[in-house]
């Protein structure tokens, strides 16, 4: 439930959102940033977040103001005082978050975070999760200020002169080509290797794999293996380039990730791939108009989903969420969106 204190109405004028991580949740507030700067007149909108995830916001052109952190609230303790907030607007509803709306003593309103509602669907998989997405949710945190969804989707915005590929992208690959998100934080979370080759071979297009440091050396297994249809970008580029990659895809294929959410908010035609997290936790790609998506996922399936995050390894040793995996229908889907 949403915790509002009192009704601000339009007259509230500096408005700070919190959200501290991570880059998809971060992505998918910008449209509350949006809706608030168009929707109000005049305000002053700041955002709190780790100073990590600075870079997705920082030219985001509705925001007069990003503080970031590295671990601690009190590290920007006088910045956000000397800054008199009319509300705020909790967008992590965690310890962290609290600790800023009690320092600041305003008007305030948090997210429902549906926290009760995931763990009764992990330890009971028969249970009926409400049928909103998490931007749903934002904005019921941002409606005290009178603010409603405009229906246009997620924004990330890239600098002025990030506009043509990196240089070093090979010819082959600059002209039609899908991005494969290869990484994720959780590891029940990742397409397999030997999936993702399969995936590759069977694709009509060349494709460029997308992913961290972290994911290099399977990003090399995987160009490896498929003899110059795959490029590793993994590691190569700074986050806003690697969104830049994503926005010259002809089509995205994810796991549940951060670079997921980039490409629902430059409207890419996405399969979303789901091993031990599911779509129904509301964190499914947020697009618009007619854009196609696909959500692979093997369902029924009893012991799914068995985290709301994550885990190492499978906790049942089977890993048959994403090891049957329908390698086939995937690339079919691709390729019936792309048409040679």
């Amino acid at each position: 439930m949403s915790l509002a204190i009192n009704h601000p109405g339009n007259m509230s004028r500096k408005i700070l959102i919190i959200r501290f991580s991570s880059i998809g949740d971060i992505v998918l507030t910008s449209p509350v940033i949006r809706a608030i700067k168009k929707q109000l007149t005049a305000p002053e909108v700041h955002f709190l977040t780790k100073k990590s995830f600075i870079p997705v916001l920082e030219h985001n052109p509705y925001l007069d103001s990003i503080i970031g952190i590295d671990h601690r609230v009190s590290e920007v303790k006088q910045t956000l005082l000397a800054a008199k907030y009319d509300f705020v607007i909790d967008l992590h509803h965690n310890i962290r978050s609290w600790q800023v709306t009690r320092l600041l003593h305003t008007r305030y309103s948090r997210f429902p975070k549906l926290n009760r509602q995931k763990w009764l669907k992990v330890h009971f998989h028969n249970y009926k999760m409400p049928d909103n997405h998490i931007v749903d949710r934002y904005f019921e945190a941002a409606a005290p200020l009178g603010i409603k969804k405009d229906g246009e989707g997620l924004e990330l915005f890239l600098p002025g002169h990030m506009h043509n590929l990196p240089a070093i992208i090979p010819p082959e690959y600059k002209d039609r080509y899908v991005g494969l998100v290869i990484g994720g934080k959780h590891n029940t979370k990742i397409l397999p290797v030997e999936k993702v080759i399969d995936v590759i071979q069977r694709l009509n297009y060349p494709v460029i794999l997308l992913g961290g440091k972290e994911d290099f050396q399977r990003g090399e297994a995987i160009a490896d293996a498929c003899n110059g249809k795959a490029w590793n970008a993994c590691g190569k580029f700074s986050l806003l380039e690697s969104a830049l990659l994503v926005k010259h895809a002809s089509a995205i294929i994810s796991n549940d990730t951060g670079l997921m959410h980039i490409a629902a908010a430059f409207n890419k035609p996405i399969v979303s791939v789901w091993g031990n997290t599911i779509p129904e936790f509301g964190m499914y790609p947020y697009l618009t108009g007619n854009t196609p998506h696909f959500m692979a996922e093997i369902k029924p399936l009893y012991c799914r989903p068995c985290s709301k995050i994550g885990f190492e390894k499978c906790p049942q040793k089977h890993f048959r969420c994403m090891l049957e995996q329908d390698t086939a229908n995937i690339a079919a889907t691709v390729n019936q969106w792309l048409p040679e």
